[in-house]
């Protein structure tokens, strides 16, 4: 590897020694939050910042509990790759209801700690190898789960050993739904609501390391399209072993992507149809189980996920939701569409040229919020009046802005081309800068951002640092393409490594097609009942208006890169469109989206079982029966232990390939997951350039 993947690899991708995971507790005094001791150091302690006097303490380091760590628990290691945690160490905590107090799990063991830091870590007594611990409302007692069964310490065991997992969250909430819990404190400290899931009824899914032939293999429950869901319910549990279930018609809206308590006396969740076009806010009495519906979202495709913030109760009772503008008053944006948008009572509080992304909370009575006003590339912070509307900036200024608050009490994060900043701002003015220990990036990178086509999709370019205008480039497409991500963003470090390959000798390309988030709902919709056809008619069609603008794209002359989605939209554009694309390396592709998960799958194409042959969107988005078409080169990479997009998809478009005679590369990573961490995302792309060389010249 050449010195910048050494350096990527060795940083965790410039995130090590950066602080991460901030919560505020005390009413805003203290500040809550992870960071290793450097670059190139990978395991996080619990740091607290006193905002009364701007002091920094280290409450927890890892390496002192554990100087022989082993390795995590496989639930843990599971749930890591869910949330996408790569940090080694304390990877989370969690806060008593006064945030004096945090618990956290180190392989699978539990402690906690207390922010007067005048004594070390306090391990606590678990049944077993410990998982997502949670202190009650004062801190003296701590709910975990353990082999499946939820506990309390003190106490013991309050689950039933009924077979059902319980305190957890499901593959399908966790991956897809934005819920990686599975139980909640009341207020009061003494009640647990805890979600019970049953996945008796779906099918195994294996994984054997062929480097380790002596191991026995692993194996998880996997909701694959179109087959059965875990059975979840709600319950909660007394302290005297009473238990009262929550009642919904969970049939019909088996899902659950949000719950947690309102009050003693009330009980918030959220419930969704299996396909995702109505979404209920029910409230429920703890004391009966009996719910009632306070909003119902509906969608005649489907319901875009919860702006993070959503639902919540403003102080005077009302109800404030997400939603979204009629497309008819969209305001001329470039899909057509409207803008997701925030109601209160089910009466629109934002407009068109607002698009929420979250809410922060209260502050100085207006809500906190982070939205996009102008370019989808930006995120800016804003107040918002919830009685009139009014919106006044709290940090507008380009890059993507960000904000956590408690009592009057700021953390602003800003990022664009210079780095990432971040502030604290109390109520009285002061203001103070959590230490960053991360490695400066080596690179300021000013991409070229440009709308294209009808539908005004973003798009960007990066070129070499020495460029000579005149010198044509052969292209590389780097891009995602998948609903719910955005790849074109003004936050820096992902523009690194496109830095590092334009420095190669490439025009490097990357376009956030239909069906991406934060330009319109209706942009992100198009892509409904159909992957394939308009994540490549966007990427040919942006390309080729690049091309015409941009005089140094040599068009002759197209790689494609992508993982996850981005490779499924790599090995599409080769086997579908050899006359623009001249080579492809894709990794972790789902390949047939008959094989991935239900909550994401059906969401976008619906149930198979339920497409008549002549418009079987499943048939046409799948790359097996393209593989006898392949006249370019192809480079297939898959991690072995990968529990998202299961092996299994790229060894099938492989087999397909070698059937049909069609040459191809296959790397096979034993040991690797979908986040590709330790280096192996640098290692790969060291042989992608030497591929990509190869092959475009």
């Amino acid at each position: 590897m050449d010195d910048f993947l050494r350096l990527s690899a060795s940083t965790a991708r410039f995130t090590y020694g950066a602080p991460r995971a901030f919560a505020f507790g005390d009413e805003g005094r203290l500040l809550w939050y992870l960071r290793s001791t450097g670059p190139t150091d990978a395991f996080d302690s619990l740091w607290v910042l006193d905002t009364a006097t701007g002091a920094e303490t280290r409450l927890a380091d890892p390496r002192e509990l554990c100087p022989e760590p082993g390795e995590l628990p496989a639930v843990e290691r599971r749930l890591r790759e869910r949330i996408r945690l790569v940090a080694a160490g304390i990877g989370s905590y969690a806060l008593s209801g006064d945030g004096r107090r945090a618990v956290f799990p180190l392989y699978g063991r539990l402690y906690g700690v207390t922010a007067d830091g005048t004594g070390r870590p306090q391990q606590i007594p678990a049944a077993g190898p410990a998982l997502d611990p949670r202190p009650n409302s004062d801190g003296t007692r701590t709910a975990y789960v353990s082999d499946d069964a939820l506990y309390v310490e003190p106490g013991g065991r309050v689950s039933p050993a009924d077979g059902a997992r319980w305190g957890v969250a499901e593959f399908a909430a966790a991956e897809e739904l934005g819920r990686s819990r599975g139980h909640w404190w009341s207020p009061d400290g003494v009640t647990l609501l805890a979600a019970r899931v049953d996945e008796s009824a779906l099918q195994r899914r294996y994984f054997a390391d062929p480097g380790r032939p002596e191991l026995p293999a692993e194996d998880f429950a996997y909701p694959e399209a179109g087959g059965p869901n875990a059975d979840v319910q709600l319950w909660v549990l007394g302290p005297d072993g009473d238990r009262t279930r929550l009642d919904w018609d969970a049939e019909a809206y088996p899902y659950v992507s949000d719950a947690g308590w309102e009050s003693a006396g009330e009980i918030l969740l959220t419930v969704q149809d299996r396909l995702q076009r109505s979404v209920l806010l029910l409230s429920a009495d703890p004391a009966t189980g009996r719910t009632r519906e306070l909003s119902r979202t509906t969608h005649p495709q489907w319901v875009d996920p919860l702006v993070p913030g959503t639902p919540a109760r403003l102080p005077d009772g009302r109800m404030l939701t997400a939603a979204d503008t009629p497309p008819a008053t969209a305001g001329g944006t470039p899909s057509g569409g409207a803008a997701r948008a925030l109601a209160v009572d089910g009466e629109l509080l934002t407009g068109d040229g607002v698009q929420v992304r979250g809410v922060a909370g209260l502050h100085e009575g207006r809500l906190l919020i982070e939205a996009g006003l102008r370019d989808p590339a930006e995120q800016q912070v804003l107040l918002l009046d919830p009685a009139t509307g009014e919106l006044t900036p709290v940090a507008d200024g380009p890059g993507v802005h960000s904000v956590t608050a408690s009592a009057g009490t700021l953390l602003l994060t800003s990022a664009d081309a210079d780095g990432i900043r971040r502030t604290v701002r109390t109520p009285d003015g002061r203001e103070f800068t959590p230490a960053d220990l991360s490695r400066p990036l080596p690179y300021r990178v000013v991409p070229v951002l440009e709308r294209v086509t009808e539908h005004g999709v973003p798009t960007a370019l990066v070129l070499p640092r020495d460029h000579v205008p005149g010198r044509r480039l052969p292209v590389l497409v780097d891009a995602y393409g998948g609903p719910g991500y955005q790849d074109i963003s003004a936050e820096p470090r992902r523009w690194q490594a496109k830095q590092w390959w334009a420095d190669q000798g490439f025009a490097v390309v990357t376009v956030d097609n239909r069906g991406t988030p934060y330009v319109s709902p209706a942009f992100t919709h198009a892509m409904y009942r159909g992957f394939s056809e308009v994540t490549l008619e966007d990427q040919v069609a942006a390309l080729q208006a690049l091309g015409a603008r941009h005089g140094d794209l040599d068009l002759g002359r197209v790689g494609v890169r992508g993982w996850s989605y981005g490779g499924y939209l790599s090995a599409l554009a080769v086997l579908r469109r050899p006359d623009v694309f001249h080579a492809a390396s894709a990794g972790a592709a789902p390949t047939d989206f008959r094989h991935y998960d239900t909550a994401y799958t059906e969401r976008y194409l619906g149930l198979p079982q339920e497409r008549p042959q002549s418009d079987d969107v499943y048939e046409r988005d799948s790359l097996i029966p393209d593989a006898p078409k392949l006249t370019r080169p192809l480079l297939l990479t898959t991690g072995l232990t990968d529990d998202n997009v299961h092996p299994s998809h790229t060894l099938r478009l492989s087999q397909a390939l070698t059937d049909a005679g069609r040459p191809h590369q296959l790397l096979a990573l034993p040991g690797v997951t979908h986040m590709t961490p330790g280096g192996t995302k640098e290692k790969v792309m060291a042989l992608e350039l030497e591929f990509f060389r190869r092959e475009l010249g």
